[in-house]
């Protein structure tokens, strides 16, 4: 298949082949990741727009910036990464997300959501300080993003500052699960009005072709964009009040028609807000039909569409769903128990308790600070909230998790999903550093369950914990257990205990904490050592370290999270304090970004291996 692999060759066509070239570049987008899983329908849904903006717009000139950067697959294989994209998410090979040290058209990185608007009105900005009215900045923000805190922080500074930024809103109407809350609902009567679009339709066919130095036709446009949406909509104009000249909705998957837009907009200075509607999946009618799961459908059959069966499925639970299937039991049992995730509640399993309790189970949209917030006021009125959120997202709520639950001592459950080293999204969704941002702050329970039964009874726990919030971390994927669902037990707060034992006179012992105590497990049997699983790192069991310590004169600690501030640092910590001179060797994440690749080709470039383990032992 041919493909367009530079933005210069694809300025070279008329427009009427674009169609052809977003033709071959969404087959092509198929036939890669249908083998080399990945991001599938947020990029298939802006196939058209990718290709009309690398053909209006001078990339990499330009700026173009991309939100939730799981929609740049086109973008990346017409800026001249085309053959290597069929190495995406690959050890070695590239991001699947934007990175700047990847290319120069790659004009800012990131793989979290929101972040577009506020990086290009900094780029903007600068600019226009360094006197290059020439230079164009765009904002492509979708999946979701539009309802993040952070983006309507870059609407409101763009607007003031009457900067000269384009901002294209990808209207899909999901994130990852579907879209939700009032933003979502205001998007959807604008895009489902047939008298406004049939009028919007009209206009742009009468002005086609036409530039902004067309005084007239300028003034029109104007008048148009707010007579019209004042006229069907007696609700004000969110993004005109906001300063920004409001454009669409307009139709999403017709590049010659966005074409004509762009070039118009192109003209037309000052902050600028496109309003398209794109179907997510557009070209694969699976993806289309279920939005959800073919978000990242892993592999799947290129011809039919059809997902392939999971190979790592080994009859045990995925940690996630033992977190759902748990919480519907501690409702049951606890009225006050809410469940609240920022759009994941398929992938954190809370669409289990969806199911059962709908009115206890808040999805709040990509808004991860205003679920901790939520989650606190819920706490002060005596709901029991579980409040589960991917370890990468969680960070950008730092602030909320210290000001507006720890220091406040509300017991809420933090429930940290995909902790650890996750695979192929790479260094933006790996969750290296929650056990130590976490580990930090005053009043914080921080646990990581070792399996499934111990997930299901730190559940347990925590929901009966009343002295502050109480943090959970597990990983993403499968654990070790078949017969898992037990009675529930307490884990009183703050012990650990032995897993293995290795006979008298042991002169190594090993510290673990979560899963990966498993590998460590496996690498102690049949040695002479001993092992310690940790199920709490605040508090951490102080009287069973000074035991291990007393009859130890070797220490290795395995852990998969950064080594500074985690379980390493905790028990260098109390050594030192105690004075223990015996030798504390660490296994862990190393003080750098880890790259993307499969998980065992990560732990094995992290030393996190059962063979690096014997060669301790």
């Amino acid at each position: 298949m041919s493909i367009i692999s530079s933005p210069k060759d694809l300025r070279k066509l008329p427009v009427e082949e674009l169609q052809n070239v977003c033709d071959s570049v969404r087959q092509y987008i198929i036939n890669q990741v249908a083998e080399h899983p990945g991001h599938l329908g947020a990029s298939l849904g802006v196939v058209e727009l990718t290709v009309a903006l690398h053909y209006v717009f001078n990339t990499p000139y330009d700026k173009l910036i991309w939100d939730v950067g799981h929609q740049a697959y086109a973008h990346k294989i017409l800026t001249e990464r085309s053959e290597a994209f069929k190495t995406h998410r690959t050890y070695g090979g590239i991001s699947g997300f934007p990175v700047m040290a990847e290319s120069e058209y790659d004009a800012f990185g990131g793989g979290h959501a929101s972040i577009s608007i506020s990086a290009a009105l900094g780029m903007a900005i600068a600019s226009a300080l360094r006197g290059e009215t020439d230079r164009k900045h765009i904002a492509v923000i979708g999946d979701g993003s539009m309802t993040g805190g952070l983006a309507f922080e870059g609407l409101n500074n763009a607007g003031a500052a009457n900067a000269d930024l384009l901002v294209i809103l990808n209207d899909n109407g999901i994130s990852i699960d579907e879209g939700t809350g009032a933003l979502n609902q205001y998007f959807t009567k604008i895009s489902a009005s047939s008298r406004y679009n049939y009028f919007k339709n009209r206009v742009w066919n009468i002005t086609s072709g036409k530039t902004e130095k067309n005084t007239v036709f300028r003034d029109f446009l104007s008048k148009v964009s707010r007579t019209t949406k004042s006229f069907f909509f007696r609700k004000g104009e969110l993004f005109e009040t906001l300063n920004f000249r409001y454009f669409g909705p307009i139709d999403g998957h017709n590049v010659e028609n966005l074409v004509d837009v762009l070039q118009s907009l192109s003209q037309i200075k000052g902050p600028k807000l496109l309003h398209i509607i794109t179907t997510k999946g557009r070209g694969l009618p699976n993806a289309e039909a279920n939005p959800v799961a073919y978000h990242a459908p892993g592999k799947f059959d290129r011809e039919t569409g059809e997902r392939l069966s999971d190979k790592g499925d080994t009859g045990t639970p995925r940690y996630q769903d033992v977190f759902g299937e748990t919480i519907i039991e501690l409702a049951e049992q606890n009225k006050n128990i809410v469940g609240i995730t920022p759009a994941m509640p398929t992938g954190c399993s809370l669409n289990l308790m969806m199911k059962e309790f709908p009115e206890r189970v808040f999805d709040v949209g990509i808004a991860e600070s205003h679920a901790v917030t939520f989650s606190a006021g819920l706490a002060v009125e005596g709901m029991k909230p579980f409040c589960n959120i991917y370890s990468s997202f969680l960070q950008r709520s730092f602030d909320q998790i210290i000001h507006d639950v720890a220091i406040q001592k509300l017991p809420v459950v933090f429930c940290i999903d995909r902790a650890g080293l996750v695979g192929e999204d790479g260094a933006t969704h790996h969750g290296t550093f929650d056990l130590a941002y976490m580990r930090m702050i005053p009043n914080m329970v921080v646990a990581s369950p070792m399996n499934e039964q111990e997930l299901r009874n730190l559940m347990y726990t925590a929901s009966l914990y009343e002295d502050g919030p109480f943090a959970i971390r597990y990983p993403r994927g499968r654990g070790v257990m078949t017969d898992w669902k037990t009675p529930f037990e307490i884990l009183p707060v703050g012990k650990g205990f032995k897993v293995y034992d290795g006979g008298k006179n042991t002169d190594t012992a090993v510290i673990s904490i979560g899963h990966i105590g498993n590998m460590a497990l496996q690498a102690a049997k049949g040695k002479h050592i001993s092992l310690y699983n940790m199920p709490y790192l605040k508090p951490l069991d102080e009287v069973l370290l000074d035991k291990i310590f007393g009859e130890h004169k070797r220490i290795i600690t395995i852990e998969d999270g950064t080594l500074k501030g985690g379980l390493f640092s905790a028990v260098s910590e109390f050594a030192a304090l105690q004075k223990y001179k015996g030798d504390i060797i660490p296994l862990g994440i190393p003080d750098r970004f880890i790259t993307h690749g499969a998980v065992s080709e990560l732990y094995k470039e992290c030393g996190l291996t059962t063979e690096k383990i014997l060669t301790l032992l």
